[in-house]
């Protein structure tokens, strides 16, 4: 019976199977773990790595294992009672111990042995004899002998220090008074024919500038080799010599990767900035023979020439800062933009004025409304125009007084130029009196026109004219109008005319009477100043006759 229910189970069991591999799908294969790479941590002491933990040993990492071995290598070499050679190695079953004494170092397990290659037992006393002649040195460089020779060291190096200062102070000086003294005999200007490009005091002066600045350099190179020397001669300090020299080569290196990376945008923005120099030359010389005459636009005036230079200029060179902008070291940085947003909202909100009077300074230049040279008025200020610029107007007025407009006020004002025309048709001079009826007209026509023709700087051509502008109560205005081809000297040219009218009208016999009297006075006695009338002049007495024959 047994023999039998084993045959049923060897036949059954086979079958069972195939039918349940039938009635499902193959499973694939379990996909492994992802293996885990941890970094090696190093152990090390005074700077000196030592070995590099890779391995786990329980719940503690290759880091942490690393830090806790650190530490205790630190203790053992602070200890002074350590004895030389101290660390020894006890092999067990699956690891080995490093200790000093009772205090153990670290354990190196089989774990550790596979991933340096090596077995365990020879792992151990490599890891014991690399600590041991570490702690040696150690011991060696914190001597009383080692740290006598490493003083002696850093005062030789600080007299060395001394001695090239000393040195430094006492050369360059006279380098500087050699230089100077070269000023007048042996350094020339630098000139093409006629036109000089460099002055011997300026040569001069930058080369005393570059000797100031190598003496700088080498002071700081000194500087730069001798700290690190210095630190370098004692234990506690040794460390500090390499990281100084980091902090200073690190930087350099960082900017001559930096050129190097930057150098094709470099030969970029240069052949750019060079294309768009000649340009600009080609355009100034354009305009320059504008300016002459020699090239003629219809519609386009002389003296347009020079400010339509300046526009297209700075629209040259605002294209050029747009082509370049993105090429620049750091213009994708957000700090980039941010200043450049900054700078921008700064320039918007103060500039609002300024930008006002570049704008009116524009349009004043292509209206023509004044020229420098020409007298003027503005608002209550006449006088000559000395400058005008893209921000103000600049002008000396007859007391001498310079006077600066914004130039969004001159456009705001009314303006009187009396220099524009009288280049071609002369400028005319008018002024005024007031005569009584008494007088006949023709007369005062002829005493006011006598009066210009002796006023210097009237012209005689055209001839003055003279307007009767009202038929007052009392009186008649009688207006003057006389040519002069120097309106600069207006204020004393009108001085002469009133003085030359007062002397005509009194040596014709033609009173002046305005304002009228309001008074009562005797009348039969003239207002003609004595020395213009005849000896023994009486005036008549007053006669009052009766209306009736």
């Amino acid at each position: 019976m047994k023999r039998f229910l084993l045959v049923l189970l060897t036949i059954l069991i086979p079958v069972t199977g195939h039918a349940a591999t039938a009635g499902k799908q193959p499973k694939a294969p379990p996909t492994p773990p992802p293996t885990v790479v941890t970094e090696a941590a190093p152990v090390a002491l005074d700077g000196t790595e030592l070995f590099r933990i890779r391995k786990r040993v329980l719940s503690l990492s290759p880091q942490e294992r690393a830090r806790a071995i650190t530490t205790r290598l630190t203790r053992l070499a602070d200890n002074p009672l350590t004895p030389r050679n101290p660390v020894t190695v006890f092999d067990g079953e699956t690891s080995s111990d490093l200790a000093a004494g009772e205090l153990v170092l670290m354990v190196v397990t089989d774990q550790d042995a596979v991933a340096e290659g090596k077995p365990r037992a020879v792992l151990a006393r490599e890891y014991a004899a690399r600590i041991n002649a570490t702690l040696e040195k150690h011991r060696e460089e914190r001597s009383l002998r080692r740290l006598l020779e490493g003083g002696l060291y850093a005062l030789l190096a600080t007299a060395v220090l001394i001695a090239a200062l000393l040195f430094f102070r006492g050369l360059f000086p006279r380098i500087y008074g050699r230089i100077d003294s070269w000023r007048t005999d042996r350094i020339r200007s630098v000139k093409i024919q006629s036109f000089e490009i460099l002055t011997a005091d300026r040569i001069a002066s930058g080369l005393v500038f570059l000797a100031r600045a190598t003496r700088v350099v080498l002071v700081l190179l000194l500087l730069y080799f001798y700290i690190p020397l210095v630190f370098s001669f004692f234990p506690w300090t040794s460390g500090y010599a390499s990281t100084l020299l980091d902090y200073a080569l690190a930087p350099l290196h960082a900017m001559g990767s930096a050129v190097a990376t930057y150098l094709p945008k470099l030969v970029f923005v240069a052949v750019i900035i060079l294309v768009m120099r000649y340009v600009i030359k080609g355009v100034s010389l354009l305009f320059a023979e504008m300016e002459k005459g020699s090239i003629a636009i219809s519609g386009f005036y002389p003296e347009w020439a020079e400010p339509t230079f300046k526009i297209v200029r700075f629209l040259l060179i605002a294209f050029t800062a747009v082509i370049v902008f993105p090429y620049l070291p750091g213009s994708d940085s957000p700090a980039f933009k941010g200043v450049s947003i900054f700078l921008g909202v700064l320039f918007s909100l103060g500039s609002t004025s300024a930008v006002a009077n570049v704008i009116a300074g524009i349009i004043l230049t292509y209206t023509r409304a004044f020229s420098i040279g020409d007298r003027v008025r503005i608002n209550d200020t006449t006088g000559d125009v000395l400058e005008k610029s893209l921000l103000a107007t600049h002008i000396r007025t007859i007391k001498n007084v310079d006077i600066t407009i914004p130039n969004s006020l001159v456009l705001g004002s009314h303006i009187l130029n009396y220099s524009a025309l009288s280049r071609q048709k002369n400028l005319i001079l008018h002024t005024s009196v007031t005569i009584g009826y008494d007088a006949p007209w023709r007369t005062v026509h002829d005493l006011l026109i006598s009066a210009a023709l002796a006023t210097e700087r009237i012209l005689p051509e055209p001839h003055p004219f003279v307007l009767q502008t009202a038929l007052n109560d009392f009186y008649v205005t009688y207006e003057l109008n006389a040519y002069t081809d120097a309106p600069h000297a207006m204020a004393q040219t009108y001085s002469d005319l009133h003085r030359n009218i007062q002397d005509a009208f009194n040596q014709g016999g033609v009173e002046i009477m305005s304002p009228h009297y309001s008074q009562i006075r005797d009348g039969n006695r003239t207002t003609i100043p004595e020395e213009y009338l005849p000896e023994g002049y009486q005036p008549g007495g007053i006669r009052i006759t009766s209306g009736k024959d």
